[in-house]
């Protein structure tokens, strides 16, 4: 039902420019959109708000070239997706004496802050791809079909990115005292 209230918003926003259609689609995905953003930049909400108004503005001046070969979820976490993979090449990974000493200070305050940011913190020994599938699954319930859609990868493929990816939590976390036993 709820993919079938999708293709209709869809089609009011394509067919009448229909912007309220679009808004209620914006207020029913822009937290999980904002959640995906903020689990990729490892909790950096500034930047988490700003890549997903621009996954939505995206969205919207391409809604007339979702063709319903998929839902509209993984049709927009696709979108999601490829403009974190726009913003992470764009960046320049520069490092500098200032930069370091801000990026030492932040993860010393970050440390500090308990669970959920040793989560982010965890999340950063991921790579970009791997962090996507771990998201994707893990925190936001999406099959590994539909993780295979979003990033083009084969689903065997997007196993091995959760399996190491997993791994990679694990023994992170295991490294910072969280022994397996903690809820």
């Amino acid at each position: 039902m709820s993919q079938l209230n999708d293709i209709s918003l869809v089609a009011q926003v394509v067919a009448f420019k229909n912007t309220k259609a679009f808004d209620q689609l914006v207020k029913k995905y822009q937290s999980p959109v904002r959640r995906f953003f903020l689990n990729q930049t490892c909790g950096d909400s500034e930047l988490s708000d700003d890549l997903a108004q621009d996954t939505f503005i995206k969205a919207y001046t391409h809604i007339a070239s979702f063709k319903n070969l998929s839902s509209f979820s993984t049709w927009l976490y696709r979108i999601a997706y490829n403009i974190f993979y726009d913003y992470i090449r764009s960046r320049k990974d520069t490092v500098d004496l200032d930069s370091y000493e801000v990026d030492r200070m932040y993860k010393t305050e970050q440390e500090n802050f308990g669970q959920k940011q040793d989560i982010y913190q965890s999340l950063k020994t991921l790579k970009e791809v791997e962090r996507t599938c771990v998201t994707l699954f893990y925190m936001e319930g999406v099959s590994i079909d539909k993780i295979a859609e979003i990033t083009g990868c084969p689903p065997g493929t997007v196993k091995s990115h959760l399996s190491r990816g997993k791994e990679k939590l694990a023994t992170y976390l295991k490294q910072n005292g969280y022994d397996g036993n903690e809820r």
